[in-house]
Parts: structure tokens; sequence; C-alpha cells
């Protein structure tokens, strides 16, 4: 159904929002709480000062040039998401 051009977009939010509530039903159950994050911008701003650092996407490593934190890309990412 996902080759469907004009079904790809709604079948797709609405398996997201299926797969959303069923964690939250069962983090409700064993006492735990979901906490949904916007991941844009993540690999960009730098974890350990902030500011954003532009990059462009074939870009595998973040260099921040006002603290000189050199870390990889992705592992940036997973740490500014696990602070917000």
């Amino acid at each position: 159904m996902l080759k469907n051009h004009n079904l790809a977009k709604a079948i797709s939010g609405v398996a997201l929002r299926m797969l959303v509530t069923t964690i939250e039903s069962k983090a409700a159950h064993s006492g735990s709480v979901v906490v949904l994050v916007d991941l844009r911008k993540t690999s960009q701003m730098c974890s350990r000062c902030g500011p954003m650092v532009k990059k462009e996407l074939p870009e595998r490593a973040h260099n921040c040039p006002r603290c000189g934190l050199s870390v990889d890309r992705d592992l940036n990412a997973a740490i500014n998401t696990l602070r917000l």
C-alpha cells in the first residue's frame, strides 16, 4: 500500500502513531514514562557548549570550533537527544 503515493504519507503516519501509542501503553503498564523528542537539528547542535554547527549530510563528524569537541555526528545527536 505504501507504493501508492497518494496514501503513503497517511499510512506511514497512522503506523507511527500506532507504534507510539503501543509503546506509551506498555510504558504506563510497567510504571515508566515515554517522552517524545523533536529530533530536528540534534546532530548540528554542539552537545558540550550548545551552538549550532552547520554541516552537510555526508559529513559524519561533529567538530565544534567554539569548544573543540570532536565526536561522531550520531554520538553528538544521541547525547543531545538524551539531554532533551
